[in-house]
């Protein structure tokens, strides 16, 4: 029986030594989103728009995996990769694959099998990867809610009164973070099954932003923050919770990633919804990495990623639960722009569907 590369069940590629792809079987056509003509005599590279953090392969934009010079080894182990497609969305992938050599062990090419991330059906590493990721960002906080605490308790007597205000304002501060870390890991859950529940009330945009930034400040003592709304701003009809959580995350990803001097919040009206942008005056992103900010996971390849990489995929997930769109812009050298949109007429819709 001959079996080809069509036969097979996976997206496969072969790849040459100089990374160059030579055959492209259909179920690759399929998931990469192009024809055969475009993909053979492609380099691998031009298609892999990052990988996972943690995961080395040497970007594969220079060369191999370390293994590739080991003429002995012929295969790898599964790595998360992102690929880019025409349309400029980004697909999480995980690939595999075997080298192919000569009879001296020396490289000439690999077969490589890409299965899409959401395909896997394997909800276990998903939910390990997600306990790894957050488990950082809970530390922290609970180090100094315990530091804290500690030292209160067993020198209350010699502690001066401002300085217990001081580490009691900072214990809360902290608390509140782990909190909102829960809140995140639960929304995780609702969203992917959508079970994302709204409890809606008309919400003043104006002193909700306000409130988020003086909240910020109180981690970011350098935070200048411009705030700019037109007057008679409207109310809208959302979950003022979910709306600061969306708020409160870009304002802190400006602060943290960026810069917390310069930044601004505003404000701005359209025919049946409502726009907040919160621009920066950071270093700005290339092009290449605006379409994944969004994934679940992505943190940018720039000194030591912090965070966990999952509050702009939830900050979108509970925008468009809204039915508002958040998107993002940048210029290198000059900043980025978030800008989350909320419809105005949700209230109106909500009273049209109780009308007798």
């Amino acid at each position: 029986m001959n079996i080809g590369l069509d036969d097979l069940p996976l997206a496969t590629l072969v790849v040459a030594a100089d990374r160059t792809i030579t055959k492209a079987n259909a179920p690759a056509l399929t998931l990469l989103g192009r024809a055969a003509a475009e993909l053979v005599g492609c380099s691998i590279t031009s298609l892999i728009a990052s990988m996972a953090e943690g995961v080395q392969l040497q970007g594969w934009a220079t060369a191999w995996h370390p293994s590739a010079a080991l003429p002995s080894v012929r295969g790898f182990p599964e790595h998360d990769v992102a690929i880019r497609r025409p349309d400029g969305s980004v697909l999480r992938c995980r690939v595999t694959g075997r080298y192919l050599r000569d009879g001296d062990g020396a490289l000439r090419g690999a077969v490589l099998a890409l299965r899409p991330t959401e395909l896997r059906g394997q909800q276990a590493p998903s939910a390990i990867e997600i306990v790894s990721t957050v488990s950082h960002e809970l530390r922290s906080p609970l180090t100094s809610v315990k530091g804290y605490t500690s030292l209160l308790l067993n020198r209350w007597d010699r502690v001066p009164d401002d300085q217990k205000k001081a580490m009691l304002a900072q214990v809360h501060h902290d608390a509140d973070r782990v909190a909102r870390l829960v809140t995140e890991l639960l929304d995780i859950s609702r969203l992917e099954t959508g079970r994302l529940h709204l409890r809606r009330q008309l919400v003043d945009l104006v002193g909700l932003t306000r409130s988020v930034v003086e909240k910020v400040g109180m981690e970011y003592e350098g935070l200048s923050c411009e705030i700019s709304f037109p007057d008679g701003f409207p109310r809208v009809y959302a979950d003022p919770d979910k709306v600061e959580q969306v708020l409160t995350n870009l304002v802190e990803n400006a602060a943290k990633y960026a810069s917390p001097v310069g930044m601004a919040v505003t404000g701005s009206l359209a025919d049946t919804a409502v726009a907040i942008a919160v621009t920066d005056r950071g270093e700005g992103m290339p092009a290449t990495d605006l379409p994944m900010v969004f994934t679940k996971f992505f943190r940018r390849d720039l000194g030591r990623p912090t965070g966990s990489g999952l509050g702009l995929w939830i900050s979108r997930g509970l925008v468009e639960a809204h039915g508002g769109r958040l998107t993002a812009e940048s210029e290198l050298g000059h900043g980025s722009t978030f800008r989350f949109t909320l419809p105005t007429d949700a209230f109106d819709k909500l009273l049209e569907q109780h009308d007798p």
